[in-house]
């Protein structure tokens, strides 16, 4: 086999080492994005997709400009313009209802919240684990470089050796012509 083939040789099992290290970093990389993917909650129940609505609508400006108006027509409709009123001027049913409103929006915002902290641990293991996968491949990349470069290093070594084995041919084919000159 001539230096050549052998270089070539060379390099194909050098290419296919770094084919085989990308071909698992790839299934690797597959399985952590179906590994996410487990994680989200893409049918949340009925409940919580109702609690969340709540929270979102309770926690808007619609609500705050709703609930005043609300307010200010009871207030005004109470005082003014029934003689009467079905809640005077105390407003004790208003306290009621205002209680009453507290009392039902508060754990309805805190259930969604929860839900909310849950995905954000969520999202903290997933970024945990890309974060893990970035490290590993990280690694991988300088795997592959200390390969590259342990080849190239052989390669380098071979083409050297080679070089001084024709050098060091050409150097006793000059002495035989000096010496044949000189006859």
């Amino acid at each position: 086999m001539t230096n050549t083939e052998q270089f070539l040789e060379l390099e194909k099992e050098q290419l296919d080492k770094l084919n085989t290290i990308v071909l698992k970093t790839v299934e690797e990389e597959k399985l952590l994005s179906e590994k996410l993917l487990e994680f989200e909650d893409r049918n949340p129940p009925f409940v919580s997709r109702m609690t969340d609505k709540i929270a979102q609508f309770g926690g808007s400006w619609k609500f705050v400009i709703s609930f005043a108006l609300v307010m200010a027509l009871w207030i005004i409709l109470n005082s003014y313009f029934f003689i009467h009123p079905f809640d005077p001027f105390p407003f004790i049913f208003l306290n009621l209802v205002l209680s009453t409103i507290a009392a039902l929006q508060a754990p309805l915002i805190m259930m969604s919240q929860n839900r909310k902290e849950e995905k954000d641990r969520q999202r903290a293991v997933n970024d945990y684990m890309i974060n893990l996968k970035s490290e590993i491949e990280v690694r991988n990349l300088h795997g592959k470089l200390d390969l590259l470069m342990t080849e190239q290093m052989k390669t380098l070594f071979e083409i050297q050796k080679t070089q001084m084995n024709l050098m060091e041919d050409i150097r006793k084919l000059v002495d035989t012509g000096k010496r044949q000159v000189k006859k």
